[in-house]
């Protein structure tokens, strides 16, 4: 998965290769979601988790009832101002369907239980150190549930 070059939500390229050795956790976000209030969960972890090596790369898309209509510069004011999101962000891009990121191509296409379509807003899926999905976590799994914390402290240990 770090092969890929990815638009920051600056309109900059970001290489998924200089997040090698890190521990990801990939998240598709959206704005105008029942579910947005994550950010919070998404951004404590990335405070309590960034030192030992956590990275939190949020992917804005609007694949799921238009919940992230917004431009680029609109969703980093949104996230900066309500959520105070400081972990990368990245330029809006399609999830599922026809237009579908080469990278969500790349994790949906894996086998289950990884692949398999993105449900909804805020999917999760965690990656090892050398860039492979080791776990997929689905929207209504909260950044502090459980299950998602100690995978997330396993790959970090």
């Amino acid at each position: 998965m770090l092969d890929f070059t990815m638009k920051r939500i600056d309109g900059s390229d970001q290489p998924l290769g200089d997040y090698r050795g890190k521990v990801l956790l990939l998240v598709n976000v959206a704005s105008k979601c029942g579910l947005t209030p994550q950010y919070n969960g998404l951004q404590a972890l990335y405070e309590k988790y960034r030192g030992p090596g956590l990275e939190i790369l949020g992917f804005p898309a609007n694949n799921f009832m238009g919940q992230e209509p917004g431009s680029d510069d609109e969703i980093a004011a949104f996230c900066d101002t309500n959520y105070h999101v400081t972990f990368p962000l990245f330029s809006k891009i399609s999830v599922k369907g026809d237009d579908i990121h080469p990278l969500y191509q790349a994790l949906t296409s894996s086998p289950e239980p990884l692949g398999g379509d993105v449900q909804w807003n805020f999917q999760k899926y965690l990656l090892d150190r050398d860039g492979n999905a080791v776990a997929k976590f689905l929207p209504l799994t909260t950044p502090e549930d459980p299950a998602l914390v100690e995978a997330i402290e396993k790959l970090l240990a």
